[in-house]
């Protein structure tokens, strides 16, 4: 019950960090950031994994081995399982929540966990896995209460609290990683790119081009530069119009893609 105590205090706060994050990613670009300030999600999503990890995760390890090495009954079994019931109506509705926004706004292919991954949305993504791992973690204190009460072993207490920390310390793993290589700047969903692809190909006036790089500034902040060339006899005025109605294209088919930079080369360039 500690350990999930500890757990509890690190959610709230996680969540408070996260929307500190969404709120600093919605500023509007200025000087310093001038693609906007979308990374600040990703950077408090590590924050959050860190703090998962180190409070709870190294707190619950902590909690249990103590425990086993001096195991002792549990008391107020009651209030326990009133309090482990309420808390697992609370946080299961939570996370019916956030998976239902999740669905709505994130990636429509695969089963949930690879949705997850492919998912830029940190914050989204980082409520969702504390949900799921808040879930479990409060029904392995269950069980762990339960067997402790039921066999009279109160060993199972502090195996249920290393199987807590055990879980919080993959869940902050995968968060960190996650968000370590949104930080570092992920690409484009391949979908978004063959949208590009497809686009680019439409164009009359553009004969060649080069694969197409992007870069996640925030869930829906998407940079995207592509050299292209055109063929010969293009004229200038002809070339920007070519140039901009692409770019409008792309935002139209795209819209995640708020910035978008198509760079004219020559053929020679090209091959």
């Amino acid at each position: 019950m500690v350990a999930e105590g500890i757990h509890s205090v690190v959610d709230t706060g996680d969540g408070l960090l996260l929307l500190l994050g969404k709120r600093r990613s919605a500023f509007e670009p200025d000087e310093e950031h001038p693609f906007g300030h979308g990374k600040e999600v990703y950077f408090w999503s590590f924050v959050v994994s860190i703090l998962i990890f180190a409070l709870g995760g190294g707190f619950a390890l902590y909690e249990g081995i103590h425990s086993l090495r001096n195991p002792e009954p549990i008391e107020a079994v009651t209030w326990n399982y009133a309090i482990l019931a309420a808390a697992i109506l609370f946080e299961g509705t939570a996370l019916l929540i956030s998976l239902r926004h999740f669905r709505k706004s994130g990636p429509a292919k695969g089963n949930l966990f690879k949705r997850i991954v492919k998912s830029k949305d940190a914050a989204t993504m980082a409520i969702i896995v504390e949900d799921s791992a808040a879930v479990v973690g409060l029904l392995i204190a269950l069980a762990g209460i339960f067997l402790s009460t039921t066999l009279e072993k109160p060993i199972f207490d502090g195996i249920s609290s290393v199987a807590i920390g055990l879980l919080l310390l993959t869940v902050a793993t995968f968060l960190a990683v996650e968000s370590k290589a949104l930080l570092l700047g992920e690409a484009a969903q391949p979908e978004v790119l063959r949208q590009v692809e497809t686009l680019l190909k439409s164009a009359l006036d553009i004969k060649n081009w080069r694969r197409p790089r992007s870069m996640h500034f925030g869930p829906e902040n998407i940079l995207l530069v592509v050299e292209i060339s055109f063929h010969r006899g293009v004229g200038l005025q002809d070339a920007e119009k070519s140039i901009e109605a692409l770019r409008k294209q792309i935002h139209e088919q795209c819209p995640e893609v708020q910035w978008v930079y198509l760079h004219p080369i020559g053929q020679s360039r090209m091959e």
